[in-house]
C-alpha cells in the first residue's frame, strides 16, 4: 500500500525587497503576456529575475518552452540562488513532467525552503517538491496567462506575503455533492497531471487528504477515464474530502456534474464543486501540502495555519 502523504513544512513568507524567479517548466511563455505580467510583479515590491527559458530557447519543440535539460537547469538554478525567496512558473502547458527527474532534487534539499507557486502542468513539480523537498507550495494562477487578472494577482500576493489574510477560501459557486465536514491534508491540482503521475516516484496517494480537482478543455469522457484511472489504482483509498475546481472549455456542467457525482459520491466523503480555482479568471491561490478544514455548509476551506510561515 502507499503511505499516506505527510504535512509538509511551510517556506516563508515574501517580504518587500525579496527576489522572485519566473521560470519556464512546462510549455513557451507568450512575450505579450509576459510583458504585460512584470509590472505587476514588480508592483509587489520585489525583485523579479526571468529564467532563459522564459524568453524561449531555439531548437526545442513547439510545445517546450526549451530542451528538458535547459528547463530542468533553470528550475535548479533559480532554487538554488541564495537571493531567491520564490520559484513562480510563468506559465503551464505540457512538459514538466519531462524535466524534474533532471532536476538535482539532492542540491535543492540542502539550501533553504523557497516558495513553489504555479498550477496547471505544474502540479508534477508541486507533487515532486512536496515529495523529494518535505515543503508546501501554492497551486496558484501563473503570471503569463490571460487568466491572470487583478482579483487572481491580489490573491497570489496576499498569500505569499499576508497568508495569514488567506486562511479561509469561499467556494464561488458552492453546489454540495455531498454534504458534511472533513478534515485534511490538501493534496490534489489538476486532474490530467494527477492521472498521469500513477506510478511516479512522487505520486503518493490521498489518504486522509482533502482533494483538489480541476481541468481544461477535456471531453467528459476524458475526464471521466482519468477519475476511473486514480479509483483503480486506489489513489483516492482512505480520501476524507474533496473540492472541485473549474472545469472550463470541459463541455456541458451539467454533464460533468452528472459524471463527478456517478464516480465520486461512492466514496462517502463531502464533496463541494464550484469553488473558482483553476483555468478560469479571478482563481485564488490554494495551497497544497497544508491541513485544512472543508465545511460544506458554510462553502469554505479554512486552513489549519498561514499558508506560509
Amino acid at each position: 500500500m502507499t503511505p499516506p502523504l505527510e504535512p509538509a513544512r511551510r517556506p516563508a513568507r515574501l517580504r518587500a525587497g525579496d527576489t522572485v524567479a519566473l521560470v519556464a517548466p512546462s510549455g513557451p511563455v507568450p512575450p505579450d503576456l509576459l510583458d504585460a505580467a512584470l509590472p505587476v510583479l514588480h508592483g509587489w515590491g520585489v525583485k523579479v529575475r526571468v529564467g532563459a527559458g522564459v524568453r524561449r530557447q531555439p531548437g526545442a519543440p513547439a510545445y517546450l518552452a526549451a530542451s528538458d535539460e535547459d528547463r530542468a537547469a533553470e528550475f535548479t538554478e533559480a532554487w538554488l540562488d541564495p537571493e531567491v525567496r520564490s520559484v513562480l512558473a510563468a506559465r503551464g502547458g505540457y512538459g514538466a513532467q519531462r524535466m524534474v527527474d533532471l532536476v538535482d532534487w539532492s542540491a535543492l534539499s540542502a539550501v533553504e525552503p523557497k516558495v513553489l507557486a504555479g498550477s496547471s502542468d505544474v502540479t508534477a513539480v508541486h507533487r515532486a517538491v512536496h515529495t523529494r523537498l518535505g515543503l508546501s507550495t501554492l497551486f496558484s494562477p501563473m503570471p503569463a496567462s490571460v487568466l491572470f487578472d487583478e482579483v487572481a494577482a491580489e490573491h497570489l500576493r496576499r498569500t505569499l506575503f499576508e497568508p495569514e489574510h488567506t486562511r479561509v477560501l469561499r467556494a464561488r459557486e458552492p453546489d454540495v455533492l455531498v454534504s458534511g465536514c472533513a478534515s485534511g491534508l490538501l493534496v490534489g491540482g489538476n486532474l490530467s497531471l494527477l492521472a498521469a503521475g500513477i506510478g511516479t516516484p512522487e505520486q503518493g496517494c490521498a489518504r486522509d487528504g482533502i482533494v483538489l480537482l480541476e481541468d481544461v478543455t477535456e471531453s467528459v469522457y476524458r475526464i471521466d477515464r482519468m477519475l476511473t484511472q486514480l479509483l483503480r489504482s486506489g489513489w483516492f483509498a482512505g480520501v476524507r474530502g474533496i473540492v472541485l475546481g473549474s472545469w472550463a472549455a470541459c463541455g456541458d456542467p451539467a454533464e460533468i456534474r452528472n459524471l463527478v457525482a456517478e464516480r465520486l459520491t461512492p466514496l462517502g466523503v463531502p464533496m463541494l464543486s464550484g469553488f473558482g480555482f483553476g483555468h478560469v479568471a479571478s482563481s485564488p491561490t490554494v495551497p497544497l501540502g497544508v491541513t485544512a478544514a472543508l465545511d460544506t455548509e458554510l462553502a469554505t476551506l479554512t486552513l489549519d495555519s498561514p499558508a506560509l510561515g
